[in-house]
């Protein structure tokens, strides 16, 4: 039973932030259930791997208030975005032809390509309507909110632009990511601190906060691609270059291995030497110690936010779920 707490102000009913996260579960589990039955067989197959939803639940805590509970339109805002999410790796495992995700077929492989994206763009939909649900919208109405959705799709477009780029930069492969992966953890701490209601100062460091967790958090992936198992990680592994992804560890390779290079653009090299010129170059030290930086970035800008140690708590296991540390 859900306890309840009024909130004099406007007379809110608030929820509890855990039971908020249950509620969220259920919500987006209803929503992709409630589909329209000619897509119903291929949404719910997704229902069958379940992912962590980290974004809902930072969103959730960063929403918060000192006591423990959260606004109701958390509720809706945090299934948008774990909806929202749950699209782009549909469409993620059609342009990777993944077979694999979270331990279980893929869409795209057990229906097929073009079924996945209608499917995948069905979920975006959902994700909208979802997000326009909520109760007193025209409390949000003077918000400035950035184009999340847009930063995802650009950033997808800059990596498929990318492929099999060796000229890579760094600063280029980091632009990418914090499109592709970053602005959805932004989205979530971002709209977690408007719903919390604080200032646009302090709504600001939240939205620097999910960066810094979202860039960890893919960072923290390409490793995993060289150093994690199928088994593990639930989804293929040593795949990345494969599908002309250049992460980087590989682009810290390519630019200090020059001999390793002039191979690679003959096309001429095989997924041992990759790990081989990896290892020894020190491309996964150097990605660590990026993901490092973002870190500290990460516990700096917590220690600027008016956090009680409960919600300090979770922020940081949130950051330590991002770069796999629990």
């Amino acid at each position: 039973m859900i306890k309840e707490k009024i909130n004099s102000k406007n007379e809110t009913v608030l929820i509890p932030a855990d039971e908020a996260f249950e509620m969220t579960v259920k919500e987006m589990e209803e929503a992709i259930a409630k589909a329209p039955r000619v897509v119903r067989q291929y949404t719910t197959h997704l229902l069958s791997s379940r992912g962590k939803n980290i974004r809902a639940g930072a969103l959730i805590t960063c929403s918060q208030n000192e006591e423990g509970f959260v606004h109701p339109n958390t509720v809706k805002i945090a299934a948008a975005i774990e909806v929202l999410h749950l699209a782009t790796l549909v469409h993620d495992d059609v342009i990777d032809d993944a077979d694999l995700r979270r331990g279980e077929m893929t869409l795209q492989k057990k229906y097929g390509k073009k079924t996945a994206v209608i499917c995948g763009d069905y979920l975006l939909c959902t994700a909208l309507v979802l997000a326009a649900s909520i109760s007193e919208k025209e409390k949000y109405l003077n918000l400035t909110l950035p184009d999340y959705a847009g930063k995802i799709c650009m950033g997808e477009l800059e990596q498929h632009i990318n492929n099999f780029n060796l000229n890579l930069t760094i600063y280029q492969y980091l632009k990418i990511i914090s499109g592709k992966t970053a602005a959805l953890f932004e989205a979530s701490f971002y709209a977690g601190a408007v719903l919390a209601g604080y200032d646009k100062k302090e709504c600001n460091r939240y939205k620097q906060l999910g960066f810094y967790v979202g860039m960890i958090f893919q960072l923290t992936d390409d490793l995993m691609d060289f150093e994690s198992t199928k088994e593990i990680s639930l989804k293929p592994v040593q795949s990345d270059y494969e599908q002309g992804v250049i992460t980087l560890p590989l682009i810290h390779t390519l630019k200090s291995a020059v001999d390793f290079k002039q191979k690679a653009e003959k096309k001429d090299i095989t997924r041992q030497e990759i790990n081989t010129a990896v290892k020894h170059s020190g491309g996964l030290f150097f990605t660590k110690q990026i993901v490092d930086k973002y870190y500290k970035k990460a516990v700096k800008t917590m220690d600027e936010l008016s956090l009680d140690s409960v919600k300090k708590a979770k922020l940081t296991e949130v950051l330590n779920k991002a770069s796999r540390l629990n």
